[in-house]
């Protein structure tokens, strides 16, 4: 499944894959990758600062995650240039969700602004059936 939303001339797009290689569903542990590609169409350059995820599990609690950069990298993207990273998700339950937003740096006027991540969906493939 893909999800995309463009905020403030940036444009999230976001597919998930279920990993049965880190699952244990015995054990009540599914894991899910998830891709994120990230395009600048703004006619200024832009910098990822920070990222802030609400994570829904269906059977446990939501919790929050807040930190800087993502995977260790605060990229910076010209006018039209795209960045991709890969990373994933471990659900205690068969089906949840994220949503949240990046935190971008205008770089021609050190203007800080939210770009939203479309809310997709962290899905067991065999609960679908």
């Amino acid at each position: 499944m893909i999800s995309s939303l463009i905020t403030s001339g940036v444009q999230i797009t976001v597919s998930t894959q279920f990993r049965q290689d880190f699952s244990c569903l015995r054990e009540s542990v599914y894991f899910h990758n998830y891709r994120i590609d990230m395009v600048n169409e703004n006619n200024f350059d832009v910098q990822l600062i920070s990222r802030d995820w609400y994570i829904f599990d269906s059977l446990n609690e939501p919790h929050y995650v807040s930190g800087p950069g993502v995977v260790g990298e605060q990229p910076i993207l010209k006018q039209g240039e795209k960045h991709t990273y890969t990373s994933g998700c471990e659900l205690k339950s068969a089906v949840g969700m994220m949503k949240g937003f990046y935190t971008f740096l205008n770089l021609s006027t050190n203007v800080s602004f939210q770009v939203f991540v479309p809310t997709f969906k962290l899905e067991f493939p065999g609960k679908l059936n």
